[in-house]
């Protein structure tokens, strides 16, 4: 007896003090776009008329413990059993060793691009026009494109053939052999600022001649930048959401906008909880850690949860109790399902299955 109690004193003792390679992800806060976080609406719009909300259409959050923090066995185990929590592999949170502040910044990034996407794809919904245009997202340091073309740089043109999307900058110039010119029809950051706030179209372009380097593949001629979309809005809309990273709350800020932004109310006054990425054309995309965020959204009182399409096999084999999936897929599907919804037409609800 007293040996057996002695192996187990050391097994718990061992089980603290040893470090397991896991991390643990569990429900995270839940917020209503439609409200305020902090005392300050989530949603300010200012140059155009918006109308009185109800209800909730809320974002939903995952906690994940940090990139330096050693679970030990005893904590993974309890992780393992706890239902509402995941123990996973540490790498599949940190992946090639990212540190805690790199990890930041790219949520940080994707978070700001989720938001931009969310207002285009708002109001494309609504069919309000917004003007789209390519920039220089980066110089890479050290590059042929550096002290040529800065970030914010408008590009209009590529060796004289226009460019419509950021795809064809990187299109015209791996035609180039690297060690040839590639010519940059441009507008400069400060003159496409300068022409955004007086609500014009800028039109002062110039000529930029690049050498073209090899790729670090070695299989291509670049540059050194990379190219991005930049967005003009006929009236401006903050998001003030801080402590919140990652790309899938595009969808529940994408209906928060068009609820602000239509005098019928999207929800009809229910609590509607959700997630999803969103691009510029409202396809809504799969996110992680979607169980945590059905417990997080149940435990707020939502009735029903917005779920991406390629999310709900997973969603539907675990629902908590008293809350009901909703399958979309764009953000036209989700407009559709409210409007169900506020009829009391919950029958015909596209639903998730475990298949």
């Amino acid at each position: 007896m007293l040996a057996s109690t002695l192996v187990l004193i050391c097994l718990l003792i061992a089980g603290v003090l040893i470090p397991v390679p896991y991390a643990e992800m569990s429900p995270g806060p839940t917020v209503n776009t439609l409200g305020e976080a902090r005392g300050e609406p989530v949603l300010q719009i200012s140059g155009r008329k918006t109308y009185p909300t109800d209800g909730h259409l809320n974002m939903t959050t995952v906690r994940v413990t940090s990139a330096d923090y050693k679970m030990n066995a005893v904590e993974a185990v309890y992780g393992w059993l706890a239902h509402d929590n995941v123990v996973v592999p540490h790498d599949t949170l940190y992946p090639d060793g990212k540190t805690e502040e790199q990890s930041s910044q790219e949520n940080a990034e994707e978070f700001s691009q989720s938001q931009e996407s969310a207002k285009v794809a708002a109001l494309g919904e609504l069919g309000i026009p917004v003007v789209s245009r390519v920039v220089v997202a980066m110089v890479v340091k050290g590059a042929p494109a550096e002290g040529k073309l800065h970030a914010g740089d408008v590009v209009k043109a590529v060796d004289g053939v226009p460019i419509t999307d950021q795809s064809g900058v990187a299109a015209q110039v791996t035609k180039r052999k690297p060690g040839q010119k590639v010519e940059f029809t441009i507008v400069p950051a400060k003159e496409a600022a300068a022409a955004e706030k007086a609500g014009k179209e800028p039109t002062a372009t110039r000529k930029v001649v690049i050498t073209t380097t090899t790729s670090e593949e070695g299989d291509r001629a670049v540059v050194g930048i990379q190219a991005g979309t930049d967005h003009v809005f006929p009236f401006t809309i903050d998001i003030k959401l801080a402590d919140v990273g990652g790309p899938s709350a595009g969808l529940m800020f994408a209906l928060g906008i068009i609820d602000k932004l239509t005098p019928e109310s999207l929800t009809g006054g229910r609590f509607v909880a959700g997630t999803g990425t969103i691009d510029d054309k409202g396809k809504v995309g799969p996110i992680g850690g979607i169980e945590m965020k059905l417990v997080g959204a149940r435990n707020a009182g939502a009735e029903y949860f917005l779920t991406p399409a390629d999310n709900c096999a997973t969603a539907a084999s675990d629902i908590p109790d008293g809350l009901t999936l909703v399958k979309v897929d764009t953000i036209d599907d989700a407009t559709k399902s409210l409007e169900k919804l506020r009829k009391g037409d919950t029958a015909s609800l596209p639903s998730c299955s475990k298949d």
